[in-house]
C-alpha cells in the first residue's frame, strides 16, 4: 500500500506538538492593519493550539 500524502494546506498551517497537540496562527494579520490597534496586532503574532474538537479533522488532514 502506497504512503499517504497528507493535505498541503494543512501542512503549511499546522504544526504537530511532541505534547501531541496542534499549533496554530492566529486569523486577521494579513491586511488591513491600519485600522487595528497595536496591541491588537502584538496579540495576533503570537501562536496558539487548535482546540480539542477540531483537533480531530486537522489531524487527519495531516496524516498524523
Amino acid at each position: 500500500m502506497p504512503k499517504l500524502k497528507s493535505k498541503r494546506a494543512a501542512g503549511k498551517r499546522f504544526v504537530l506538538k511532541s505534547s501531541g497537540k496542534i499549533r496554530r496562527s492566529k486569523a486577521n494579520k494579513g491586511h488591513i492593519l491600519t485600522k487595528k490597534a497595536r496591541s491588537r496586532k502584538n496579540k495576533l503574532k503570537k501562536q496558539t493550539y487548535v482546540h480539542s474538537s477540531d483537533s480531530g479533522a486537522i489531524r487527519r488532514c495531516l496524516n498524523a
